[in-house]
């Protein structure tokens, strides 16, 4: 058990991520004079990630995982070793700035009811623009489709200074995701079962339905590089996105909604599968019938986790929830940029 000498712990999860390392690293390292602990899991890494992290970075923990079963275990497993008031799972593709903690903590210190929060994400390579997973606070509409303020599908936003406000989100980036160690273990962490994709939109969900808060703080920016995990666009991230945003669906939602709302996501999914078919991708035609026989084949099991996640409901928090249709605004309505969805969300 690694017991932090901080109340935060910067838990950073790589495989193979030695370039990131070298990149971002020392930075991480040299504003932990800030107040946090530096720890990475090392996710089974087949190269010499590990070796280069106790050779170079003396004054950081790491904890090694022997098997590799996707990017939700290696957390899943690594936070049982570590004792902190607060964590911030930060993927080792991030690069942070000056001052870039202290705002995170003052927002979790202020409010014991905000369960988790993130802070401004921006693209790395194109460095003035949001950055796809995150942005600047998740959010999800009224059929379950998922965006960001600063992204609404594969549009981004360039920073202005539009969003430097602290707001209630629905969801906040397992990229960078500070949460309440407490609240986390409580409410089971990270499903092991999402493998590598909406695992942290589960986990905020989860929370709010027990009586949480999920916030974006504007003052904190970090950048993000993007798809090193999975990459965009590749018929891996379309399985997990449709077979996993049903999961997180039939865990989550109120029974009623569903009725209604499952037949529907199958007709919005199938013609998503006929677009993709359409346009000479059958493989992605095909990964996404794969996902949907996945999800049924399973049934029986998720079934089992909505009904230990109902015990943990207390109340169900609706902030950022989108009371329209995103598809609808976004791609008939044309409306690129969140600020014209005329919508406001919460004041944290």
């Amino acid at each position: 058990m690694i017991v932090c000498s901080h109340d935060t712990a910067v838990v950073i999860l790589s495989y193979n991520g030695r370039k990131w390392h070298e990149l971002f690293l020392p930075k991480i390292v040299e504003q932990a004079k800030d107040g946090y602990d530096v720890i990475v899991i090392d996710n089974a890494s087949t190269d010499d990630t590990y070796q280069y992290l106790i050779d170079n970075f003396h004054t950081i923990h790491t904890i090694q995982i022997p098997v590799n079963h996707g990017f939700a275990n290696g957390y899943h497993e690594g936070l049982k070793q570590i004792q902190a008031k607060y964590y911030i799972l930060l993927s080792s593709d991030f690069e942070v700035t000056d001052g870039w903690f202290q705002p995170l903590l003052e927002a979790m210190n202020i409010d014991n009811k905000l369960g988790a929060c993130q802070p401004k994400i921006r693209y790395w390579r194109e460095r003035e623009y949001f950055e796809y997973a995150g942005a600047a606070g998740g959010f999800m509409d009224k059929y379950g489709y998922m965006f960001c303020r600063g992204r609404i599908f594969d549009t981004l936003e360039k920073d202005d200074g539009q969003y430097n406000d602290n707001i209630e989100v629905f969801w906040a980036s397992g990229g960078c995701l500070v949460v309440r160690s407490d609240a986390y273990h409580r409410l089971g962490g990270l499903d092991t079962d999402f493998y590598a994709h909406m695992e942290e939109i589960d986990l905020c969900w989860r929370l709010k339905n027990a009586g949480y808060r999920i916030g974006y703080i504007g003052a904190s920016t970090v950048y993000h590089v993007g798809g090193s995990v999975i990459s965009y666009g590749s018929p891996q991230k379309l399985y997990y996105n449709f077979r996993n945003s049903l999961i997180l669906l039939l865990k989550n939602e109120r029974g009623a909604k569903l009725l209604w709302l499952f037949p529907l996501r199958f007709v919005l999914d199938g013609v998503a599968g006929l677009q993709l078919l359409l346009q000479g991708k059958p493989k992605h035609t095909f990964t996404i019938i794969k996902a949907h026989f996945n999800f049924y084949g399973s049934l029986g099991k998720w079934l089992k986790l909505r009904k230990a996640n109902k015990k943990l409901i207390t109340i169900r928090n609706k902030e950022g929830i989108y009371p329209h249709s995103i598809i609808v605004k976004h791609f008939l309505g044309m409306k690129k940029k969140f600020s014209e969805l005329v919508w406001q969300p919460g004041k944290l």
